[in-house]
């Protein structure tokens, strides 16, 4: 039976939802982060979780558990944003690079607008209004609406996105997800029972500060694989950036359980023109496919905007995507 409700995951306000044999979590205070995907009836813990020891070091870097909204995604040089004839100037954030890092989303409160059930469906909207009295608008100071819903059901998770200009000038519109795939995410099953695959196309060259030169680089044949037939995901150290080029109509990431013969199907949507990819250094337990709209530091890098992925909504105008996660027989 689908349900939706309240109740505190580790000592923090969250929504719950039941459908079929799932249950999913969305922490509203912590950037609207849906924190959890489970299989109750199989034990499989999809997403990579904080435990109550790593909640303080989960809300001071919401980063790596979960799916945290990335916007504007990624790494901007010097913190420095040039856009449209104006520069918007985000703090630097990552000492090591001299860079701004994933943007304002992930840690602010966001609004719960409504939970409830239809039919077999369970579902949240979740929603963050920025206006000039918002601190988000001190580094980006745009009027905007952002809106999430998650909606869960037999068929899995759906993630849908919605954002709309508020305001009377046109403003950049990027965003990424930092998806975090548990590897293993069943009970019984280690890392090296995992296969990997993506639909990506290039790398992009990055140069010591993590940031694209424009140019891109042939693939290894590791890389190859993870295109291809799959591969284990922590084969090596990856923080590599990707072009996103979709297959069989589809822009999507396949985890496949070997043991359990089960693979995790992550549909991000074409709309997500790249990809990144992190596996916290080839560190066995859980890695991030992150599906993002745009390039690394998109305004500094001289490429048309149809390759950076750099796009602007005029007054009034929506965008939105939908993406899915869901379970299939490998």
């Amino acid at each position: 039976m689908a349900r939706a409700f309240e109740q505190q995951y580790f000592g923090e306000p969250a929504v719950w939802l039941n459908a079929g044999p799932y249950e999913a979590a969305v922490l509203p205070n912590i950037g609207g982060n849906l924190i959890a995907f489970r299989d109750t009836e199989k034990g499989y813990h999809f997403l990579h979780e904080p435990g109550l020891e790593e909640m303080e070091q989960f809300r001071a870097r919401p980063f790596v558990h979960g799916i945290p909204v990335l916007f504007p995604p990624n790494r901007y040089e010097d913190g420095k944003f040039p856009w449209n004839g104006r520069t918007y100037t985000f703090p630097v954030n990552e000492p090591a690079t001299g860079n701004h890092l994933h943007g304002f989303l992930h840690s602010v409160p966001w609004k719960v607008e409504q939970y409830g059930v239809n039919g077999e469906e369970s579902f949240v909207q979740l929603s963050i209004k920025v206006d000039a009295a918002h601190s988000v608008y001190e580094f980006f100071p745009h009027e905007f609406t952002f809106q999430l819903r998650y909606t869960l059901s037999d068929k899995g998770l759906q993630q849908h996105v919605l954002i709309r200009n508020d305001g009377a000038e046109p403003m950049p519109c990027l965003l990424a997800f930092h998806t975090s795939l548990n590897a293993p995410f069943a009970p019984g099953s280690k890392a090296e029972d995992y296969r990997f695959k993506m639909t990506l196309g290039s790398r992009w060259e990055l140069d010591e500060r993590m940031l694209p030169t424009a140019e891109k680089q042939p693939l290894s044949a590791q890389e190859e694989q993870l295109k291809g037939e799959g591969i284990y995901p922590f084969f090596e150290s990856m923080d590599n950036h990707y072009t996103a080029v979709p297959q069989n109509g589809r822009n999507r990431g396949e985890l496949t359980d070997l043991r359990e013969k089960v693979t995790l199907v992550y549909d991000a949507g074409t709309s997500y023109k790249m990809w990144m990819i992190w596996n916290n250094g080839a560190t066995p337990g859980f890695f991030c496919p992150e599906p993002q709209m745009n390039l690394v530091n998109a305004p500094h890098v001289q490429l048309p905007a149809e390759e950076t992925g750099l796009f602007s909504l005029t007054s009034g105008e929506l965008w939105e995507a939908t993406s899915r996660l869901y379970v299939k027989n490998a």
